[in-house]
């Protein structure tokens, strides 16, 4: 599995938490909000792994808002689910381009876009190949 690198889309910082690492590499850190409640949500930067760790219990097929841990922007992207509908939650990729995940629990679409397919895609298939090394 390929490791991803993010950031939020509204402040451009890292959302990247090497203190806590899941999948053996560093997690993705946001706010996750429900029924009226905030907790940190740690989320696997293994492309393709849906491990994620919160203290928050959200039901599965709920829906769960998702917020930056450092500019509190919502992000929610304009997309939606293709598989159940549910708004699509967004991050840029630090090499460029974006990777969204489904806001609904227990869904596991998602969807990566690239700005510059040839550089960006490039990129990615490379840093594929030396992580099945």
């Amino acid at each position: 599995m390929l490791n991803v690198s993010v950031k939020c889309p509204h402040c451009g910082k890292s959302l990247m938490n090497s203190g806590k690492k899941l999948d053996k590499v560093s997690s993705i850190e946001v706010n996750l909000t429900y029924a009226g409640k905030h907790a940190p949500v740690y989320m696997s930067s293994l492309y393709g792994s849906y491990l994620v760790e919160t203290v928050l219990p959200i039901p599965v097929g709920k829906v769960a808002g998702f917020r930056c841990p450092h500019c509190k922007a919502d992000l929610k992207s304009t997309r939606k689910c293709d598989a159940c509908g549910s708004q699509m939650i967004a991050f840029n990729l630090k090499a460029g381009g974006q990777v969204q995940i489904c806001s609904r629990r227990g869904c596991k679409k998602h969807v990566l876009e690239f700005q510059d397919p040839a550089t960006e895609l490039q990129a990615f298939y490379k840093s594929y190949l030396s992580a099945l090394k």
